[in-house]
C-alpha cells in the first residue's frame, strides 16, 4: 500500500498495490503494520456497506461524537464515488478544512478518515458500492452530522441536485 498525506492533518489516501494477471488482480486492503504509523486508533471493530443505486446519491456529512469517535478506512468495491472529509477536530491545523477524492473500484484508492472528521460522499456512478472499516462501533446516541451544502465549509460537489435522505437533507449547520 503507498499512503499519501492529504491537505488535512492526518488524513491519508491509500493506493492498493495489486498482483494483477488475467483471472484479476489481488491486493490488500488492510495491514495492522502498515497502519501503525498513521495511529489507526486500536483495531478495526465493524465493516459496513453502502449500496447506491442512483449517481448523484449524497450521503453524509456523518461523525460520531466522543468518547465513541471512530476512524475509517474507506474503498469503492462497484462503481465510482467523491469522497469528501472535514476536519472537526479543534485545535487542529486544518480544523473547518475540508478536502475530497475520487475513489472507485478501477482505481483501487482507499480514504483512511481519522477520528474527529465528518464523512461524506456523492456517487458518481449508478450501482456503487462501498466498504467501511471502522474503529469503533456504531452508536446511535453518539450519531452526529453538519449539513452537506453548509456555507461553513462550501464544499463543490460534483452534483447540485443530490439524491438524498431527509434525515441527511434536515442536518444542522455547524456551529463549532
Amino acid at each position: 500500500m503507498i499512503f499519501q498525506e492529504t491537505a488535512l492533518s492526518g488524513a491519508f489516501l491509500i493506493q492498493m498495490e495489486t498482483s494483477d494477471d488475467e483471472r484479476g488482480f489481488f491486493g490488500r486492503l488492510y495491514c495492522r503494520q502498515d497502519f501503525a504509523p498513521l495511529n489507526f486508533p486500536g483495531e478495526i471493530v465493524q465493516s459496513n456497506v453502502s449500496y447506491n443505486r442512483k449517481r448523484a446519491t449524497l450521503r453524509g456529512m456523518h461523525y460520531q461524537a466522543e468518547p465513541f469517535a471512530e476512524a475509517k478506512i474507506v474503498a469503492c468495491m462497484h462503481g465510482a464515488f467523491y469522497d469528501v472529509i472535514i476536519d472537526l477536530r479543534q485545535g487542529s491545523p486544518t480544523y473547518k478544512r475540508w478536502t475530497a477524492a475520487e475513489i472507485s473500484a478501477v482505481n483501487k484508492r482507499c480514504f483512511y478518515i481519522p477520528e474527529g472528521f465528518a464523512h461524506g460522499f456523492q456517487t458518481l456512478e449508478d450501482d456503487t458500492t462501498i466498504l467501511y472499516m471502522m474503529s469503533q462501533y456504531y452508536q446511535p446516541e453518539y450519531a452526529r452530522g453538519v449539513r452537506w451544502d453548509d456555507p461553513a465549509f462550501g464544499i463543490k460537489w460534483p452534483f447540485k441536485e443530490p439524491l438524498m435522505s431527509e434525515k441527511d437533507r434536515l442536518l444542522p449547520d455547524f456551529t463549532g
